[in-house]
């Protein structure tokens, strides 16, 4: 199969999934383009849900396996767009649209390079393409559901605009609620025990701390207050105040162990996880991917954006073309060329490290 033929297969199919509405759940038209990607291929594939997904011609049990894995849902587009989101448009090498970039572009490009290898009989892994829903809402009914279904996997390339260089490590994310509590009282009555004045000396504590390890690829855990709410009444002092804590977990500390450490030290009366399922990844530098990457000349990084690598329990990779800049931006776009040189890039990838 020609690498050219399926560069322009995959950017028309492209256009289609962006003049076809995904938001995260409600995703089932674009899994029928999907579907008929593979039915025009005279490739099998299976559906859960609106996740497709389908494993190389010569699938071997003996054989380790590798996942590519990227998602067909996209956001909401914001109130600052100036062109149609669901218009398919190529002006000046751009190809706009809302998707185009996080992560259509990653998508199509996968799959492109998947079934470029699916006849292939001598690779030394096993491959599964896994066009996933829900990644912008980290629903239950994406990767997570489909993870059971499919053959165990050892590791995975996550499509992602990274600009094709390498995010080996990817920051995982814990959502604290956290109270602070005291006396609620009449505002002209004394009140020792003012739970807004307490939270000052509280948000003080967050803005000082900081987790013991440091993290080559992903530096600090990154721990930030981003919502507070107290009273609703001008003469009334409250009895609490709520507080929101978003938490980026880098790679030396696992979700569980932040929630203990927060238990343990922070200064409210309550706090509380509202998830620990989306944990940190990484992927060691030694790893064969890895080294086929930068002899191909790709830079590695450690990625603070979260992704549906946030769901898989083996080791990760998250690569793509496109700029993650551009992610959730108003007039969306890809340049064609990302695209082309993306499945370029990744069947170079895959011809170093698994033929």
């Amino acid at each position: 199969m020609q690498i050219s033929d399926l560069q322009k297969e995959a950017i028309d199919l492209l256009k289609n999934l962006i003049e076809t509405e995904s938001f995260s759940g409600k995703e089932d038209n674009t899994a029928e383009l999907l579907e008929n990607w593979f039915k025009r291929k005279n490739i099998p594939f299976f559906r859960h849900l609106n996740n497709v997904w389908a494993v190389n011609k010569h699938f071997d049990k003996s054989k380790p396996t590798l996942l590519l894995n990227s998602h067909h849902d996209t956001v909401q587009p914001n109130s600052a767009y100036t062109r149609n989101p669901f218009q398919a448009a190529v002006e000046d090498g751009k190809l706009f649209g809302l998707g185009s970039n996080d992560a259509g572009g990653c998508l199509v490009s996968l799959l492109a390079t998947f079934t470029y290898f699916f006849d292939s009989e001598d690779l030394n892994y096993n491959l599964i393409f896994a066009g996933s829903a829900e990644e912008e809402i980290n629903g239950k009914n994406g990767i997570a559901s489909l993870l059971p279904m499919m053959p165990k996997i050892d590791v995975a390339i996550v499509g992602e605009p990274t600009l094709m260089d390498l995010a080996i490590a990817e920051k995982g994310l814990v959502v604290f609620d956290a109270v602070v509590k005291g006396t609620p009282s009449h505002a002209a009555h004394p009140n020792n025990n003012n739970a807004i004045y307490k939270t000052a000396k509280v948000l003080e504590w967050f803005e000082n701390f900081s987790f013991e390890k440091k993290s080559a690829a992903l530096g600090e855990v990154k721990l930030t207050v981003t919502q507070i709410n107290a009273g609703n009444q001008h003469n009334v002092v409250p009895a609490k105040v709520d507080l929101v804590i978003d938490v980026r977990v880098n790679d030396c500390f696992s979700n569980e162990e932040i929630n203990d450490i927060l238990q343990e030290k922070a200064p409210v009366d309550e706090i509380t996880p509202r998830s620990l399922r989306l944990n940190s990844s990484s992927i060691p530098k030694e790893h064969e991917l890895v080294k086929a990457g930068i002899d191909l000349g790709m830079n590695t990084y450690g990625s603070p954006t979260l992704s549906d690598q946030a769901m898989l329990k083996c080791q990760s990779l998250k690569l793509g073309p496109g700029d993650s800049t551009r992610s959730h931006s108003a007039d969306e776009f890809i340049y064609v060329k990302e695209i082309e040189e993306g499945i370029e890039k990744y069947i170079k990838l895959l011809e170093k490290a698994i033929k």
